[in-house]
């Protein structure tokens, strides 16, 4: 099925579903091809599709999901019995549903009490005890409380997410929706239309209504991920949001009243965006009401054993621990890709390790970007060669099988072995 076929069906489910929403009650159509609205589709004929049947999955008043199955057998192929069937079916997911988040927001509240009895300073997901740390945790608990804007700042790979989702979990909007969106490297109509939402007929392929995330997350928090690289066309409307409180969908002429909490994050210096014009002033103002500054990890290496041990219940259910010239070598390392780096290494040391205790050996940190394309601890090539001979050694030299566990081509590895055996490995 090419592509234009498949968004053809993918927009034919969609005109299905709002229907089911917007009339929040369950649907049976017997002969989809005689229907005017719903014969308009392409993929109706190329499927064939003959009869369709959806039902709503309601929570607390509001439709939350559907049900919805087609067929090309038979126009009769659903009966009302297999509505009647659904729809009660439905009443049992939104049963599931509404107990699944009612646990969820006890847990949550259990959490917050818990913190605001014991004094603590603890930030959910955030590992951290060092001074740095404390010193976020408490500036994040205060703002939590309030419904201000919050700038997080912070390099890349410093959890600048984790932070944005900690904020909202520990406000009283808690229970409410959590959306975020990357704003990097996304054409600005594709962007504007995500968060905006747009009317039928706003472009080509809008054969529908649809609601922004912005509108979505009504009473919630959104969170704005690399602020600097959105448009300055489009920072204007994003001034409208936190300014006013309202938005503007697509191809509309009316505005919409929403109750949203904004979030943004950069890594970027903004300040100096201002004075290159390539950042709005009114809207850093705005943003900037308060600042969270995220410490890198070469600022709080204290914390890299927690880290490390974080990492390691993560990743292998082994009783692994650390060697001391291993943690040396990771504690002395500047890690210019953070915590995210970290990880990373952390994974494939565990790859490497065979035993219960990591060793400098397994510690290979890709520098990428240096200059002489050398790696602290290995190359990346090497980790790759080790990899590579210690996947063969469990297979018994079997190339078959060494490529599937690796997720690659069998051509792939014939290929890197031969470059091995020229380098005399």
């Amino acid at each position: 099925v090419n592509r234009e076929r498949l968004t053809d069906l993918s927009t034919f489910s969609s005109g299905i579903l709002q229907r089911v929403i917007e009339e929040k009650a369950p649907c049976l159509y017997h002969d989809v091809q005689s229907d005017p609205n719903l014969s308009q589709f392409e993929s109706v004929l190329i499927h064939q599709i003959k009869s369709v049947i959806g039902v709503p999955i309601f929570h607390q008043g509001e439709v939350w999901g559907v049900i919805l199955a087609d067929s090309r057998e038979d126009r009769r192929e659903f009966t009302e019995e297999n509505l009647t069937f659904l729809d009660f079916f439905s009443n049992l997911v939104s049963l599931a549903l509404d107990k699944i988040i009612r646990f969820e927001a006890l847990e949550r509240e259990n959490r917050i009490l818990e913190n605001r009895l014991q004094g603590t300073q603890a930030v959910p997901d955030m590992i951290g005890e060092s001074k740095p740390m404390r010193q976020m945790a408490a500036m994040l608990h205060r703002v939590a409380r309030t419904d201000a804007t919050v700038l997080i700042l912070g390099e890349s790979g410093t959890g600048k997410d984790l932070v944005a989702r900690a904020i909202h979990t520990l406000s009283e909007r808690g229970q409410k929706p959590y959306l975020a969106q990357f704003c990097g490297s996304i054409p600005d109509t594709l962007l504007e239309s995500e968060l905006f939402g747009f009317k039928k007929g706003a472009f080509s392929g809008a054969t529908a209504d649809k609601k922004g995330l912005l509108e979505v997350c009504d009473g919630g928090t959104f969170f704005l991920d690399e602020i600097a690289d959105v448009s300055l066309a489009l920072q204007a409307k994003l001034l409208r949001v936190i300014q006013n409180k309202e938005i503007i969908p697509l191809g509309d002429t009316k505005t919409r009243t929403i109750d949203v909490r904004i979030l943004a994050a950069t890594n970027k210096n903004l300040q100096q965006m201002v004075q290159d014009k390539t950042f709005r002033e009114d809207l850093f103002y705005r943003l900037n009401v308060f600042p969270i500054t995220l410490p890198p990890l070469r600022e709080r290496r204290s914390d890299i054993p927690l880290l490390l041990n974080h990492f390691i219940r993560r990743y292998d259910t082994r009783p692994i621990t650390v060697a001391r010239e291993a943690l040396k070598t990771l504690t002395d390392f500047p890690w210019p890709g953070n915590v995210r780096q970290l990880e990373n290494v952390i994974q494939r040391a565990l790859i490497m390790c065979d035993g219960h205790q990591l060793q400098p050996e397994h510690i290979i940190i890709d520098e990428g970007g240096a200059a002489d394309g050398l790696a602290h601890g290995g190359t990346l090539r090497e980790f790759e060669m080790a990899l590579l001979k210690k996947r063969l050694a469990e297979f018994d030299g079997n190339r078959t099988k060494t490529a599937e566990s690796l997720g690659v081509s069998v051509r792939w590895v014939q290929l890197k072995l031969r470059g091995m055996e020229g380098e005399g490995a």
